[in-house]
């Protein structure tokens, strides 16, 4: 193999590594070009050149070690492989990866490759997810930091590229890369990215700025000679050791705040800064950047509000620097103070730290400064550095839909819990779908960068089993919603059917003992169940009309007086419940109700036993109503803040009036045998009682009696049903 092609990445090693890492490399170069010959690049450059490119940005720009050297040189031939070979040939592959070159850099190109195969959308919304999902897939640091100068190496490239690609790749550069070695204290990559990324998607604002530093580049160097003149003279009869560099602000930076203070480019007053740097050892660094500090202001006035002490308490990523902004012949100049030590980790962020405390690169060190960098990528408050690893102790997983937009779910996400995420409707109906373009299921567990397809039906609808499927809470909220709505849907269109068949069959039982014994014959919990049962045409009307008429009949007494007998159990125990649950500012209504400081409502007349709350009025202090009362919905929604929790004491006693309506066939005296049925029978207080002629042959007609509560109204109704000739018989008040 010809090596003169790569002699520039053998001499950085050389220089850098020792003589085992630099037959690595040639190993690597000849392992590269081997599987990777005969593919090239879009200007016809063989396509190893770039792995090669990207080895060298990662030796002298970065700093990183052998691994990721090697790793750099190798990606392309585990991220083709990884596209287009089959699983076994591909594992084969990587295991050859691993006996040659060893276990970390097979997991460092794994990680390379499948941040590659991610699909970006561009879509300035979606860039912190994103960043969030190139992190996850970083088991190691170095993934990231290899990633960067792969792509600082394409956008130093991108004129060979096609045209259609500049603009995808130069977003990505901008909103996603250059944020990430923002993060990680690569300023001079943030900005080269940033640069090139502005020189294409803003082709004419670039070159503008360009022109315009051109023009202004000479009298930029005279004023800066002017300017460091006394400051220079003042430092050399100190004995300090320094040199003084120039920077002029990025074009990227200029271009920014032109954008976002709305000025031309002779409003920007920040176009260059004085970074003096000076050559001291460590632990003088802090005392000789204040003298170099104090010397600056003595001849030039600082702007008190532009003061930055990042020497005393450093960056969370280890910048480390004095800057400050004075005055000089009527503008404003930025002057960083900084050491060598500082000036190199400013530039090339953690790894240069350690690389420039002179340790070799030995494991150890490597370590050092990886899990230095793993804890500056936790610690940081920026959304893309809370998550790092892609382990499931992440407890995240980013997936696409087709059109690449990215959804972020918790670990353990199925479709389903994808298709809520989406949207209600699509989670409902949702019947199956495709995961990179493979049909599955709904319980299908979703894995980092999946690419979902949801496909539905309009007659699929939520089912109970589903609660087992689903593990985020948006999902499981809006399956148990609809399930309960379901469930009440149900119990509505249950009673109102066997409402209806139980006039129609003229049985002189109420609804609420009918289900009682429906609910005992069929061992069901609930009467809603009963309810639920008929909704769903499980429970045929010819079987409920023959075992109501057994229980009418009496060949069910024993059956028929359990039945009585749980209906008063059930709504003690619903009593009791309430008075034991209610909380304890509840307004309690007791036997003392003559007197209390609140009165009942006209408008629903509440008995005990009625489920009830307090309404406080401007005049009439408390007013008690029925839950179910006509006005309650308007009064809890219009005025919450008047509404008062209210129940009734188990215990108390009293009188209630109660208003029963009776349709019944118009005979001879039928109004006799109604009140004979309430003051003989019942030994109720009738208070007033009003009958007239309806047609059909019916009389219609109210009755007003005193109750003790709502038990008695069941047994009133009941009574008054199996008078002969009465049709209807309901409370209306």
């Amino acid at each position: 193999m010809d090596f003169s092609r790569y002699e520039n990445l053998r001499s950085l090693v050389r220089t850098n590594f020792s003589e085992q890492t630099q037959r690595l490399v040639d190993d690597a170069l000849e392992y590269a070009e081997e599987k990777l010959g005969g593919l090239v690049r879009y200007d016809g450059s063989p396509l190893i050149d770039h792995g090669v490119a990207v080895a060298e940005i990662v030796i002298s720009e970065i700093g990183l070690g052998r691994n990721s050297t090697l790793s750099s040189i190798l990606h392309d031939v585990v991220r083709i492989a990884h596209k287009q070979l089959p699983a076994e040939e591909f594992i084969a592959l990587t295991a050859d990866i691993q006996n040659r070159f060893g276990e970390q850099v097979v997991g460092i190109t794994m990680g390379l490759s499948n941040i590659s195969e991610l699909r970006l959308k561009v879509a300035k919304e979606q860039a912190d997810n994103f960043r969030d999902l190139i992190v996850s897939y970083s088991e190691d640091p170095r993934v990231i930091l290899i990633k960067l100068a792969d792509r600082l190496e394409v956008m130093r490239s991108l004129d060979i590229f096609p045209r259609e690609k500049w603009r995808k790749k130069s977003w990505e550069s901008m909103n996603l890369y250059a944020q990430i070695a923002h993060k990680l204290g690569l300023y001079s990559i943030k900005s080269e990215l940033e640069d090139i990324a502005l020189k294409y998607l803003e082709p004419k604002d670039y070159e503008h700025i360009v022109t315009k530093l051109e023009e202004s580049a000479d009298e930029r160097r005279a004023f800066i000679a002017r300017f460091l003149v006394p400051i220079e003279q003042r430092l050399n009869q100190l004995g300090i050791h320094y040199h003084i560099k120039s920077r002029t602000k990025s074009i990227f930076s200029i271009w920014n705040k032109m954008q976002k203070q709305h000025v031309p480019f002779e409003g920007v007053y920040d176009i260059f800064a004085i970074r003096i740097i000076i050559d001291c050892p460590q632990e003088q660094e802090k005392q000789l950047c204040w003298t170099a500090y104090s010397v600056v202001t003595d001849f030039y006035t600082p702007n008190p509000n532009r003061m930055r002490d990042w020497i005393s308490i450093p960056k969370s990523n280890g910048y480390e620097s004095l800057h400050t902004t004075v005055s000089a012949e009527g503008r404003w100049v930025e002057v960083q103070i900084r050491t060598e030590r500082m000036d190199a980790v400013a530039e090339r962020g953690i790894a240069a730290h350690w690389r420039y405390k002179g340790v070799g690169q030995g494991a150890q060190t490597s370590e050092q400064w990886l899990s230095r960098l793993r804890e500056l990528m936790e610690d940081t408050t920026h959304s893309l550095a809370q998550r790092f690893d892609a382990k499931p102790a992440s407890g995240e997983i980013f997936v696409f839909t087709p059109n690449g937009d990215l959804r972020k779910l918790p670990e353990g996400a199925t479709l389903l819990d994808f298709a809520f995420d989406i949207h209600t409707s699509l989670g409902s109906t949702c019947v199956g779908g495709k995961v990179n373009n493979r049909a599955v299921s709904i319980r299908e567990t979703l894995k980092n960068g999946d690419i979902v397809e949801i496909q539905t039906q309009k007659n699929q609808t939520p089912k109970s089993d589903w609660l087992n499927v689903v593990v985020t809470s948006k999902a499981r909220n809006k399956i148990k919603s609809f399930l309960r709505e379901e469930q009440a849907k149900h119990t509505r269109m249950g009673r109102e059917e066997l409402e209806r068949k139980i006039k129609n069959w003229k049985m002189a039982i109420s609804i609420d003992e009918a289900v009682a014994y429906l609910a005992r014959h069929f061992k069901l919990r609930l009467g809603s169940d009963v309810y639920g049962l008929i909704a769903t045409q499980k429970l045929d009307f010819g079987t409920i009309k023959e075992l109501l008429s057994r229980h009418l009949s009496g060949e069910a007494a024993e059956e028929r007086r359990a039945a009585a007998a749980e209906v008063e159990r059930q709504k003690a125990a619903q009593h009791a419940a309430q008075e034991k649950a209610a909380p304890q500012d509840a307004l309690v209504i007791d036997d003392d109700i003559s007197k209390i400081q609140y009165k009942l409502a006209k408008c629903c007349n509440p008995i005990k036993g009625d489920d009830v709350f307090g309404f406080v009025t401007i005049n009439s202090g408390i007013t008690i109503h029925r839950c179910d009362c006509p006005n309650a919905k308007r009064m809890r929604e219009n005025y919450p803040y008047r509404v008062v929790e209210a129940r009734w004491r188990q215990s108390a006693e009293g009188a209630f009036r109660v208003s029963i309506r009776i349709v019944a066939a118009d005979t001879t005296g039928m109004a006799n045998h109604i009140t004979e049925v309430i003051i003989r029978d019942l030994k109720l207080n009738i208070r007033s009682i009003n009958f007239a002629a309806a047609g059909n042959g019916c009389i219609a007609g109210t009755v007003a009696v005193e109750v003790p509560g709502t038990a008695v109204v069941d047994t009133l109704i009941h009574q008054i049903m199996r008078i002969k000739g009465v049709q209807r018989a309901y409370r209306i008040n």
